[in-house]
């Protein structure tokens, strides 16, 4: 579909937007035009989503807002922008950009800014995790529909050429019937609450990807351990929101035979050696990293014991089954690439990006799901009917 016929066809046309502001569209052959909201020292501009526009030629950066005067002079360096704010609800005002990267990694600013985007008729690119808790989400989630605009997040491994690899694997039947998806997070500093928020997202949004939907979860939360009550609710670091537990299991149900695991504590040995997503198979395992650029592994062995098989594993990668990866990832700016460019294809096909806003409140309904389940001592189904943050109710 040419441009001008989506422009015609979609509600980005004046009709669906007779209760709010017209979208921003632009001629055939024009850039689209690109704002990228910053902050300095409270998130930053994310995992380089800012510069991953310069890289883009259907894009052309108009301006940036950063209430950091210091760091909004460097961004505009940097990105070559034209016009810097202070204030990024004024830039959207007089910019009316069609893009928009939300980019800090904080995420005490995430719904503000997102609605900000939505009510300008801006389109987005947003970091991981999406927000605090499922109230923000929804509410993001409507006002982005309502004027029938796109919202990508920054889950990479959904772009990664290999995962197509991986897809079809399965699909021939390398593992069989896939009875268990087990992921851990980094185990670090963080382990436990922020490892489960931070890391966790890409597990979460990994196992969506292979298992469909998560329809129960049953977990426990653990400080020291003791099972968290209110006492050990704390601020979360980096404008996450509320956070508790140093020791966190988590057991899904997806629909049919596999059940989903996810576990964080904090580790003694191999920190972040573990983080990524295991896939277990009637026929055999698979294993992988997350990243535009995973580490993927997999052994056809019914057993789950290679070892006394002698089963080979066999590595994916971004040229095929058994194959060197060639292609490498520094600073995220490869996988970012691939979303900034499949967001304007989802834009100009009126379709949901590969990662939508969906996706990332799904991801962030499973692990609040775990606070729920410990609130409430049982096991809780997802869609989960309180909207709230569970740790705010203990």
């Amino acid at each position: 579909m040419k441009r001008r016929e989506f422009i015609k066809k979609t509600a980005l046309g004046a009709a669906a937007f007779a209760a709010g502001p017209l979208a921003h569209t632009k001629a055939d052959n024009a850039k689209y035009r690109v704002a990228v909201i910053g902050r300095t020292g409270r998130g930053n501009y994310g995992h380089g989503l800012d510069v991953v526009w310069n890289d883009i030629d259907q894009a052309q950066v108009v301006a940036v807002a950063d209430e950091d005067p210091k760091g909004r002079a460097a961004a505009a360096k940097r990105l070559k922008a034209p016009k810097a704010y202070a204030d990024y609800r004024k830039m959207l005002k007089e910019q009316r950009p069609q893009i928009v990267s939300v980019a800090p990694r904080w995420l005490d600013c995430n719904r503000d800014m997102v609605l900000a985007c939505a009510e300008a008729g801006s389109h987005v690119f947003l970091e991981k995790p999406i927000c605090q808790d499922l109230e923000q989400a929804d509410e993001m989630i409507a006002a982005l529909e309502k004027r029938n605009l796109k919202c990508a997040i920054a889950h990479q491994t959904r772009y990664s050429p290999a995962l197509k690899y991986v897809q079809q694997a399965i699909a021939a039947g390398a593992l069989g019937e896939i009875v268990e998806l087990r992921g851990r997070g980094k185990e670090d500093r963080r382990a436990g609450g922020e490892d489960l928020m931070v890391l966790g997202t890409h597990v979460m949004d990994l196992m969506r990807i292979f298992g469909g939907d998560a329809r129960s979860c049953f977990a426990e939360v653990r400080d020291n351990g003791n099972l968290v009550t209110k006492n050990e609710v704390r601020d979360g670091a980096e404008g996450i929101g509320p956070l508790a537990g140093d020791e966190i299991h988590a057991m899904y149900g997806f629909n049919g035979k596999i059940m989903g695991y996810f576990s964080t504590h904090r580790a003694k040995e191999g920190a972040a050696k573990r983080f990524g997503l295991q896939i277990f198979g009637t026929k055999g395992i698979l294993t992988m990293t997350a990243g535009a650029v995973p580490e993927i592994w997999f052994v056809e062995d019914p057993s789950w014991q290679p070892g006394r098989t002698k089963a080979k594993w066999k590595r994916i990668s971004s040229n095929g089954i058994d194959k060197d990866e060639t292609l490498s990832d520094s600073g995220h700016h490869f996988g970012n690439r691939l979303i900034a460019l499949d967001l304007i294809k989802a834009i100009e096909t009126n379709t949901q990006p590969k990662g939508s806003i969906h996706d990332g409140r799904a991801a962030l309904e499973m692990i609040l799901a775990t606070y729920e389940s410990h609130r409430l001592k049982r096991k809780v189904q997802l869609p989960l009917k309180n909207r709230k943050h569970p740790l705010t109710m203990l």
